[in-house]
């Protein structure tokens, strides 16, 4: 039988890479999304369980990312978990976050769900993704000149989406790896002043750290969109950073890859087509008004 790894949110972040890493290491990766657009999708909703069997059938392991929408992740899951440990052979590999212990809120309640009913489990836990500054800071980047937080002086040790793909590549393709969470950062904690400090380096033009208390940061977040709720767990997560929960390093990154994290620097250098292409379709808008 040849391996067949279900990638939940396998059109996301880490999700893609993922797909396209199993795919470079001749492992069938079968994508999960709600829009399936190819033979290699299939369609899955974490809130539509008639969608669970599909994606579960012929998977021998599963790559686990929790919606996005919701903050109550296990409540969520807990149909689609209970049916992939009956029929998954594999490993199930849950995408959590440095932030969140074994039996916290969000990821956190997954990651004890599993330990306490998967034979075979493994949870990354990555600190802030280097990509953040790519997607949902990109606009106030381009537009503001600025990154908005409430981690006032706290340092981050972001890490590359790739990185973390890697990682779980690696899980989910090892049969024989202990059950256990890997906490993945990049190679050095940098203050958010000091990434926007980079970023201006890197792009060429201004960029500042734009400080907000942690209310301002919700009601930030709730003026583009995101449920209160959901806001408030965000902007916590900026004030845990601003007390230090983020400043430390680990090497697992290179313990289960055998090469070095990716560093800040490397990574701004490999996406100055974003940042630059997005500016010259700024410049043109402008010319055609």
């Amino acid at each position: 039988m040849h391996d067949r790894v279900l990638v939940t949110g396998g059109t996301g972040k880490t999700g893609r890479l993922v797909a396209e890493q199993l795919a470079q290491r001749g492992l069938k990766a079968r994508v999960a999304t709600r829009r399936p657009a190819s033979a290699d999708q299939v369609r899955f909703d974490w809130a539509d369980a008639t969608t669970y069997d599909a994606a579960l059938e012929g998977a021998t392991s599963v790559y686990l990312v929790a919606p996005t929408d919701r903050a109550d992740h296990l409540a969520a899951m807990r149909v689609f978990l209970e049916r992939a440990v009956a029929h998954v052979p594999g490993q199930l590999v849950l995408l959590s976050a440095s932030s969140l212990d074994e039996g916290g809120p969000m990821m956190g309640e997954v990651h004890a769900w599993l330990h306490a009913h998967a034979p075979r489990w493994t949870v990354l836990r990555p600190s802030w993704f280097m990509q953040n500054f790519t997607t949902q800071h990109l606009p106030s980047i381009l537009g503001d000149g600025a990154i908005y937080s409430a981690t006032g002086e706290g340092r981050v040790p972001f890490i590359d989406a790739a990185d973390i793909a890697a990682v779980a590549v690696e899980a989910l393709s090892n049969p024989a790896l202990p059950p256990g969470a890997h906490v993945l950062t990049g190679p050095e904690a940098l203050t958010y002043d000091a990434v926007a400090h980079a970023i201006s380096e890197a792009i060429g033009r201004p960029v500042r750290h734009c400080r907000l208390s942690t209310e301002a940061l919700i009601a930030r977040y709730v003026g583009i969109g995101i449920p209160h709720d959901y806001a408030a767990v965000l902007a916590g997560m900026d004030e845990a950073i601003a007390g230090g929960a983020e400043d430390r390093t680990t090497s697992e990154v290179e313990q289960m890859t055998g090469r070095p994290a990716t560093t800040l620097a490397n990574f701004l250098a490999s996406q100055l087509d974003i940042f630059c292409g997005v500016q010259a379709l700024q410049r043109d808008d402008n010319l055609a008004h």
